[in-house]
């Protein structure tokens, strides 16, 4: 089997799972769960946590929020030397206009970032939680026709090595930077 082979079988099967065109109630689970993995919500999410929560809140949210800007900053130079094009469609503008390319999906290396750095570190009811809600949001993302399954398999496998590396590294080097200068973590 060549790689050719294999992107046409990804095609097929990527369109096969397509609802972007279909009104209805999967169409609309499908468009929530697309939009819940969004960088944007998920920072602004992290701040009001670490404005309102105590000191464990407070350590969760800079750990998603640095980690979130640092896995975004790596699925983007991927993204733009892979070079792939998303699927053709309607829906998504304004991810088509601004990041044109489809591997890894960034959707779903963040969600599944954030069920590992949630399952680190707890608590236990969050963790299955999102670990729930990480594969939903892949796959809405190929049933609103802006990535291919590929994408998502390899955006998921990036993000949960991401951030398995990023909490080996999280204690000696982070914590201990941000204590150094001074920064008020919790």
């Amino acid at each position: 089997m060549n790689l050719r082979t294999i992107l046409e079988w990804d095609a097929r099967l990527s369109d096969q799972m397509r609802v972007a065109e279909k009104p209805g109630a999967l169409r609309a689970l499908a468009v929530f769960f697309a939009h819940s993995g969004d960088s944007w919500f998920w920072w602004i999410a992290m701040a009001i946590l670490w404005a309102l929560g105590d000191s464990f809140w407070k350590e969760w949210a800079v750990i998603q929020f640095v980690g979130i800007g640092g896995l975004a900053a790596l699925v983007m130079g991927i993204k733009f030397t892979v070079r792939r094009s998303r699927p053709e469609g309607e829906w998504g503008s304004i991810y088509r206009n601004t990041d044109p390319h489809s591997f890894p999906s960034g959707h779903a290396a963040r969600s599944f970032f954030i069920a590992v750095v949630a399952a680190w570190f707890g608590p236990a009811w969050l963790a299955i939680v999102l670990w729930l809600w990480a594969p939903l949001v892949a796959l809405a993302r190929v049933a609103m026709g802006v990535h291919y399954v590929s994408d998502i398999l390899a955006g998921a496998a990036f993000g949960v090595i991401v951030a398995l590396i990023g909490l080996q590294i999280y204690e000696p080097i982070f914590l201990s930077f941000f204590r150094l200068i001074g920064f008020p973590l919790w």
